[in-house]
């Protein structure tokens, strides 16, 4: 089932998920709709506050683009990008590499502002699986993007708020336009 996908603006964007205790036929019914919200929107990733729900639960899809990683290493071996999508995660823990670079990012809770953001090149996660498994990915590109951004919704944090400081001064008409068509 496609569930609308909540906007600027709304609490839950803003909140701290609570993790995800157990996994039951209610998450995964949630996995299912997740992904398939994801792939009406056009999305390459999408977290469970995005449709409304209070819940470290994440769902990532880059298989369309198999070059968006010059490297990936899942549990410490070599792996190919699509032995791994789409994948879904809860409760993830995330490292960061030092260097960073800026990528344009945008978002499907504030549709129409794309902007430049500094983040770190590449990550560490380790991911819950439904299975109950962990996932040890490293990686870089854009599911390393991907992966920061998906996880920044957990913690209540968007896009906007990774911005420079000029850059958020600029974006700060537009993003009150939104919050009033939100509203």
């Amino acid at each position: 089932m496609i569930r609308e996908i909540v906007q600027y603006g709304h609490p839950v964007l803003r909140q701290r998920c609570r993790p995800v205790t157990a996994v039951d036929d209610s998450i995964l019914q949630l996995v299912s709709d997740m992904l398939e919200t994801m792939v009406d929107a056009h999305g390459v990733g999408l977290a469970a506050p995005q449709v409304g729900e209070d819940l470290r639960l994440a769902v990532i899809d880059v298989s369309h683009d198999p070059e968006c990683v010059s490297w990936l290493k899942v549990n410490g071996e070599d792996a190919a990008l699509d032995s791994i999508m789409p994948l879904i995660f809860i409760n993830p823990d995330l490292s960061y590499g030092k260097e960073k670079e800026f990528g344009i990012e945008g978002c499907l809770s504030i549709r129409g502002i794309r902007a430049e953001v500094r983040r770190p090149m590449t990550v560490k996660a380790s991911l819950l699986q439904l299975d109950g498994s962990v996932l040890e990915i490293e990686t870089d590109g854009l599911l390393a993007r991907v992966l920061q951004h998906e996880i920044d919704h957990l913690n209540g944090v968007l896009f906007v708020d990774r911005l420079s400081a000029v850059a958020k001064v600029s974006m700060r008409n537009r993003l009150k336009r939104v919050l009033e068509e939100n509203a």
